[in-house]
């Protein structure tokens, strides 16, 4: 059997068999099959975890042929949607009805399934990540059973099921809470960190979506606020960015050029201060609106590792100046840049944002460069303040790490254990980070 690698490359496996299902009878006969013969089996979407939770040694079940768009209420804004369907599939899907997704991330390769299993967000205090989007859920459970859960149909596992790792069973249907097709008013700017850093608070409360970027060894964040308006209603002369626009600043710029300096950095990093400060002058200063997706959502060419936090969204710039601090003492040498985003507190067990305003604080660096003495140190600093990794990105906690981090794990794993008795859904990371 040929290997399986995610996005990054760094996480790979060989499963014993690959099986491309169309239906969800299928799906349901696959697992059974499996846990009768006491057996593994693993969903894997797109392959954008940075983790290896969707590694197997087992089966390994690709949902490319579960795809698309099954129901649309249009007076509800509720759509059902198959759990291949890709993220970036979504918005030509729901155009034709004038819906579109509330939020979304700034990468839309994911499956849907994928996406609200992991717990991917986007950015702004008055909403949440993708999973609070869900209204409902079909899962295959590790016996084979199909079941339907919502907070009025088997609420005991809709309210730990749309962030459930894969270890409750595979989603392969999605009901979202829509709202009308919207547009984005996108003012990228750079400006001096510290003053960024001071007026977060007001800048989340004030605009609809709020991020920034910071190039370690630099002074300077990269902002980007993000308005929202009804189609057609865009600011006076905001427009979408020409072909021209798009060609030099996503493609040439953020991608080409930013992959030949992490190359040259890889094998020089005494350059990367220099680099910082070049990449910080040369990129984030426009203004444009587009339809929501398109706004939301950025190319990304560049092959790197991640590690993702969330804290408390007031302990941000403290731990942002613990970082910098860190970094300089170690002199360690950092090309990319950090990444600083916000979502409202739900109330979804292992959700990141748990029962919290949560600031999420994202490192990364190039897969050329081993990022293990960066990683470490920094989560030294996320755990020092309450933090929870996200579940598809580079961590080293254990099961005893996250008792304390999240109060219904144990209700989490009760769930599991009558969904998935023979644990047919396991894997190494699985039996790492569950109890």
């Amino acid at each position: 059997m040929s290997e399986w690698r995610n996005w990054a490359g760094d996480q790979h496996c060989r499963p014993s068999a690959v099986k491309l299902p169309s239906t969800v009878g299928e799906v349901s006969a696959l697992v059974a099959a499996v846990a009768d013969g006491g057996g593994t089996i693993k969903a894997v979407g797109a392959g954008h975890s940075f983790t290896d939770i969707a590694l197997t040694r087992g089966v390994q079940l690709r949902l490319d042929g579960i795809s698309g768009l099954l129901n649309v209420d249009r007076e509800a804004k509720l759509v059902t949607i198959a759990g291949g369907t890709r993220l970036y599939e979504i918005p030509a899907l729901l155009a034709p009805y004038g819906l579109a997704m509330e939020n979304l991330g700034d990468i839309d390769q994911q499956s849907i399934s994928g996406a609200i299993s992991t717990g991917t967000h986007g950015t702004g205090l008055k909403f949440g990540g993708i999973a609070t989007q869900v209204r409902a859920l079909l899962l295959v459970t590790g016996t084979g059973e199909v079941k339907r859960c919502s907070a009025t149909e088997n609420p005991e596992v809709f309210a730990v099921a749309r962030v459930g790792l894969g270890a409750l069973g595979i989603i392969v249907e999605v009901t979202l809470a829509c709202v009308d097709a919207f547009m984005l008013h996108a003012v990228e700017r750079p400006e001096p960190l510290a003053a960024v850093v001071e007026s977060l608070a007001e800048r989340n409360a004030a605009h609809d979506h709020f991020e920034f970027y910071w190039f370690p060894h630099t002074q300077t964040a990269l902002t980007k606020t993000n308005t929202r308006y009804g189609p057609g209603g865009l600011p006076r002369g905001v427009k979408p960015l020409s072909l021209a626009s798009h060609l030099v600043d996503d493609t040439l710029l953020s991608n080409t050029l930013f992959s030949a300096l992490c190359n040259i950095s890889a094998t020089a990093p005494s350059v990367i201060p220099k680099i910082n400060t070049m990449a910080a002058k040369l990129t984030g200063n426009r203004e444009f609106g587009d339809a929501s997706h398109k706004v939301f959502a950025t190319q990304r060419t560049v092959r790197f590792r991640e590690m993702e936090y969330a804290v408390p969204l007031t302990h941000i710039p403290t731990v942002l100046a613990e970082l910098d601090t860190m970094i300089t003492r170690r002199g360690l040498q950092i090309s990319f840049p950090v990444e600083v985003r916000s979502a409202a507190a739900d109330d979804i067990a292992l959700s990141t944002a748990s029962q919290r305003d949560t600031g999420y604080i994202a490192i990364h660096q190039h897969v050329k460069t081993s990022p293990l003495e960066y990683f470490r140190a920094a989560e030294e600093i996320f755990q020092a303040h309450a933090g929870r990794p996200h579940w598809g990105k580079w961590h080293f906690l254990q099961s005893k790490d996250f008792s304390e981090l999240y109060p219904d794990l144990e209700k989490f794993c009760s769930v599991r254990d009558v969904l998935d008795p023979k644990r047919v859904f396991r894997n190494a990371y699985l039996d790492r980070v569950l109890l």
